[in-house]
C-alpha cells in the first residue's frame, strides 16, 4: 500500500512540475507608439519608429490596408520564434490634427438684440433731440 501511495504521489508531483514549467512560458504582449517608417505589403510587415527603438512587425493584409508611411500608430505585438507578430494596429491622431479639429468647431452665433432676450427688462432710452 505504501508503494502504491508513493507512486501516485510521484506522478502527481511530476505533473505539477510540468504545469509550472509551461506557465513560465507565458507570452507577453508588448506595445510601441511611433511613426510608420515603412510598409511592405508583399512581406506583410510594418516598421514603426518609436522614441527608443525601431520595430518591424508582421501583420495581416487587413491591418496594413489603411496604414501609410508617416502615420502615427500604436502597435501591440508579441514575440514568437524570433519574429514580432502584430496583435493590433491603431492609428493615432497627431496633436496638430487634434488642435485643428477643435478649431474647426462651429462659428459663434451672433448675439440676439437686447429687445429679443427673454427674461430681461429692457428699457428704451429716449433720444434727446435738439442737443
Amino acid at each position: 500500500m505504501k508503494k502504491a501511495f508513493s507512486i501516485i504521489f510521484l506522478i502527481l508531483f511530476v505533473v505539477s512540475m510540468v504545469g509550472i514549467a509551461t506557465a513560465k512560458e507565458k507570452i507577453k504582449v508588448k506595445q510601441i507608439t511611433g511613426d510608420v517608417a515603412a510598409v511592405d505589403a508583399v512581406a506583410k510587415s510594418l516598421t514603426v519608429k518609436g522614441k527608443k527603438a525601431e520595430i518591424t512587425v508582421t501583420a495581416d493584409e487587413k491591418a496594413l490596408a489603411d496604414i501609410k508611411i508617416g502615420d502615427k500608430v500604436v502597435v501591440k505585438y508579441t514575440e514568437q520564434d524570433g519574429k514580432n507578430i502584430a496583435k493590433s494596429i491603431k492609428k493615432v491622431a497627431d496633436k496638430a490634427e487634434k488642435k485643428g479639429e477643435e478649431k474647426k468647431a462651429e462659428p459663434a452665433k451672433p448675439a440676439k438684440p437686447a429687445e429679443q432676450q427673454k427674461g430681461k427688462d429692457v428699457k428704451k432710452k429716449k433720444s434727446i433731440e435738439g442737443c
